[in-house]
Order: C-alpha cells, then sequence, then structure tokens
C-alpha cells in the first residue's frame, strides 16, 4: 500500500504579506531618516545612536517578556565577527544612500543573497556547486548593468553600496552559524551592544562626537526603531512561509524606494537600474527555488 505524500501546510498569504509590508516599509524608512540626518552626524555616530535605541528596546521587550535569561556570553568570539561584518556593511550603506540614488543602492544590497553563497562554503562547510557558482555569476553581470563602469555615468560611489551588500552577507552566513545553538534574543542582544561599542570607538576616535540636535533626534529614533523592526518582520514573515516565498516580497522595495527617491529628492527613474536590478533578483530567486528543490529531494 503506498503511502500519499505529505502535504505542505498553506502559506497565510495575508499574514505574510502583513509582515512584509512592515519590513518593506522599515527598510525605506531608514533609508530616508539616515539621508535626514546626513550633514548632522557621520555615519559612526548615527550605528551608535541607532544602537542605543536598539539596546533600550532590545532590553525593554525583552524583560517584558521574560526572556531576558536568553542572552549569554556564550559564542562571543562568533558575535563578535558577525557584528563587524554587519557593523562594517550597515556604515557603507549609510554613507552610499548620502551620495547614491536609493535605488541603485538598493537594488546592489539584493545581491547580499548571492555573496552569502561564496561565503558560506568557506564558513559553514557548505559545498559550493556549479549551480551556485552560476546564479552568483549572473548577479554579478546584474551588478554590471547597474554600476555600468565602462561607461561615462559609471559612479565610484557605487563601491561603497556594492561593499555594504558583502558585510551584509558575512552577518547574515555568521547569523545562520549562531542561531544553531543561539536564541534572536540573545543575538539582537549582542548586535546592538556590540554595534554601540564598535559606534563609541569608530566616531570618538577623533575626540568629537556631536550630540543629537532637536532636529535630528526623531530621524535617529526613527532610524534606531526601524533597524529592528525590519528584521523582526522579516523574522516572523519567514517563520510563517519559505524563503522563496518571502524574499521576492522583499524585491518590491526597489521599485518602493525608487519612487519614493524620485518624488523626495527628484532622482530619474533609470531603466538600467531596473533591469539590473531585475537581473539580480531573478539570479536570487532562481537559486533559492534551484536550493528549494535540492533539499526535498
Amino acid at each position: 500500500m503506498s503511502t500519499a505524500a505529505p502535504v505542505p501546510p498553506a502559506v497565510p498569504v495575508g499574514r505574510v504579506a502583513l509582515w512584509m509590508t512592515g519590513a518593506i516599509g522599515s527598510f525605506s524608512a531608514m533609508a530616508i531618516a539616515g539621508r535626514a540626518v546626513s550633514l548632522d552626524h557621520d555615519t559612526f555616530e548615527l550605528m551608535l545612536y541607532r544602537s542605543i535605541v536598539g539596546i533600550v528596546i532590545v532590553v525593554a521587550v525583552a524583560g517584558a517578556l521574560g526572556r531576558l535569561g536568553e542572552v549569554t556570553t556564550k559564542n562571543l568570539g562568533l558575535h563578535a565577527v558577525r557584528n563587524i561584518f554587519h557593523f562594517t556593511g550597515q556604515n557603507l550603506w549609510f554613507y552610499a544612500i548620502t551620495v547614491v540614488p536609493l535605488a541603485q543602492v538598493f537594488a546592489l544590497e539584493f545581491t547580499s543573497p548571492l555573496w552569502s553563497l561564496l561565503l558560506a562554503p568557506l564558513i559553514l562547510g557548505e559545498r559550493l556547486t556549479r549551480t551556485r557558482v552560476l546564479f552568483a555569476a549572473l548577479g554579478f553581470c546584474g551588478i554590471l548593468i547597474v554600476a555600468r563602469p565602462f561607461s561615462g555615468a559609471a559612479d565610484p560611489n557605487l563601491l561603497f553600496a556594492a561593499a555594504s551588500a558583502i558585510g551584509f552577507a558575512g552577518s547574515a552566513v555568521f547569523t545562520r552559524l549562531l542561531t544553531r545553538t543561539t536564541t534572536i534574543v540573545c543575538i539582537l542582544f549582542w548586535l546592538t551592544v556590540m554595534q554601540a561599542v564598535f559606534g563609541v570607538i569608530g566616531a570618538g576616535y577623533d575626540g568629537d562626537i556631536a550630540l543629537p540636535t532637536l532636529r535630528a533626534l526623531p530621524w535617529l529614533v526613527v532610524i534606531g526603531c526601524a533597524g529592528l523592526l525590519a528584521h523582526f518582520c522579516l523574522t516572523n514573515a519567514l517563520s510563517l512561509a519559505p524563503a522563496t516565498v518571502v524574499l521576492p516580497i522583499d524585491f518590491l522595495r526597489l521599485p518602493l524606494i525608487a519612487v519614493l527617491g524620485m518624488l523626495i529628492y527628484g532622482e530619474p527613474l533609470d531603466p538600467w537600474v531596473f533591469l539590473g536590478g531585475g537581473v539580480i533578483i531573478a539570479a536570487t530567486v532562481a537559486n533559492m527555488r534551484s536550493e528549494h528543490r535540492a533539499a526535498q529531494l
């Protein structure tokens, strides 16, 4: 007698869409807020104040839920490496959004999953397959279309946006390593605390840390809240549906931020950015589906 294959649970589309709306809105709000205070604070100061806001939120929420006991000093070395990658990537991202059109920054940021493909074999011991290399190469073609390095329109500042994606990729790979033995509360706690320390060191090396002005303070709070909320919403969406469903929704950030950039800052809607972004997105989605099929075999 044959046994029927188990039917996968239905994806709660409405709840996934709600969480992803929160994530997309939060990422976009962080970009706009970061640009709004770029003349008042350098990127190290932005990371410092963002992390201080994050510490308050994480401690308050975890304490209210009775989960502060999950914070331990186990794997501090891994936390440190993970946060160095993230701190570096986030600093480069904050700088990039002040000197590069927002749509280009977001398009290049979407290469992060493809960089993770190349880093995972080195850090997690995963096998680097021919398929992974192919999709990573396709994503690199998308980078070339967005940046157009061999044209007169090439902007060297795009290197900062591209490098930020590598930082985020390293952070993601080490996060996967940490989640094998560490809770999300512990990861978020050390994320905010360590990056506050990095921020103090980076912002204070010259002995001059600019205090928030009344004009900048609300934007800094937005940055701190939006950063945590974006990852919280994304994590909840991934708990309800596989990455093959969730992450393609996240790619809606590209047309949204392109329209916001046009309306708020007068940035043109560059067809090359959409073409290159489409190639990057296609490579990422195709790889996710390939990995999903391989996992089911």
